[in-house]
């Protein structure tokens, strides 16, 4: 009689952004048994940071006290535009990649199934696997930040096309004038809402003397006008800031209240910095702009929240996508 113990499940979330990278070791409960961040540094070129990624996710297996031969999957959520069939960033404009088949390189490196899924659908599925949207038929999820973000997971499933992810929110066309989001039409809810968008109506209030405390924290800079001295500046008193980020958040709200008409989900869940920074009185101004769009007969069938998981919703989401779709592929074999 063999006294081997029976190999533990163990899974890889992979969370790229243009910054930042992150590995989390999961267990096939989804508990962490261990992470690593490191910076991403994209700019030294696609198999530099191939190999930086492979080496965070060694880095992350460390500290789990997990061995390469453990792993299950690996999911990794990431931008830019993907073929989702066959796993390939076709480009990440902000890491400077094109072409790059992650899908193939992780699954070579480690020897298990590997999977890549849009970063911002990676992020609304760990919510619904493991945060605000559990439990939910539907849950649709809006991350306002540097842009906007959304996706949608229906049925246990992220919602997308055959080829590619979809849930597009941040070009969902709001006015048919207005400011432009440097690569859609003008008058879209990223143009309008996003928080570069906001930066930019602020850094006005600031030069026009309407802010003298964000002129403190920040000055005119848009890159210095972040979530935390927004928030900072309207906690001093700063009225013209209040007014400029509470209209854009109706903006987003406006956007949502669209999307309710059309998909009727459980839970909304909203995340991203501008919503961290100041969940207050950003989620009143969401709730105003649901209200005004929303259809009366669907006004009460979505809950909104706020996200639960923090930076760790794409990791999640990753690695809770991959051990689905896997363990998909094997009961369809017994």
């Amino acid at each position: 009689m063999s006294t081997d113990s029976p190999k533990r499940k163990t899974w890889v979330g992979f969370d790229l952004g243009g910054t930042k990278m992150m590995a989390v070791v999961f267990d096939d409960k989804l508990k962490v048994l261990g992470k690593k961040r490191r910076k991403t540094r994209g700019n030294a070129g696609e198999q530099v940071g191939l190999e930086r990624l492979a080496e965070t996710i060694t880095m992350a297996l460390t500290e789990a006290g997990v061995t390469a031969e453990e792993i299950v999957g690996i999911g990794a959520g990431v931008p830019g535009p993907l073929d989702l069939q066959k796993g390939i960033i076709l480009e990440a404009p902000n890491l400077g990649w094109k072409n790059v088949d992650l899908q193939d390189f992780l699954s070579k490196r480690f020897k298990c199934p590997a999977m890549i899924c849009n970063d911002v659908d990676a992020g609304v599925f760990g919510e619904y696997s493991s945060g605000a949207g559990q439990g939910a038929r539907c849950v649709l999820g809006v991350f306002p930040g540097t842009g906007i973000g959304g996706g949608c997971v229906y049925e246990g499933r992220i919602f997308r096309g055959s080829r590619s992810s979809c849930m597009e929110v941040g070009f969902l066309q709001m006015a048919t004038s207005g400011a432009a989001d440097g690569v859609g039409p003008v008058g879209t809810l990223e143009g309008l809402a996003s928080r570069l968008a906001i930066a930019a109506e602020a850094a006005k209030a600031v030069y026009r003397g309407q802010a003298p405390h964000l002129r403190e924290l920040a000055g005119t800079d848009i890159g210095k006008i972040r979530s935390s001295s927004l928030a900072k500046s309207i906690e001093m008193g700063d009225k013209a800031i209040e007014q400029i980020v509470r209209r854009a958040a109706e903006d987003v709200g406006r956007g949502i209240g669209c999307l309710i008409n059309i998909l009727a989900p459980d839970i909304v869940v909203l995340g991203g910095g501008l919503v961290e920074a100041m969940p207050k009185l950003y989620l009143e101004s969401v709730k105003e702009g649901i209200r005004r769009n929303v259809l009366p007969s669907l006004a009460d069938c979505a809950k909104l929240k706020v996200s639960e998981l923090g930076d760790l919703a794409g990791a999640t989401g990753a690695a809770a996508w991959v051990r689905q779709e896997t363990e998909l592929k094997d009961a369809k074999k017994d």
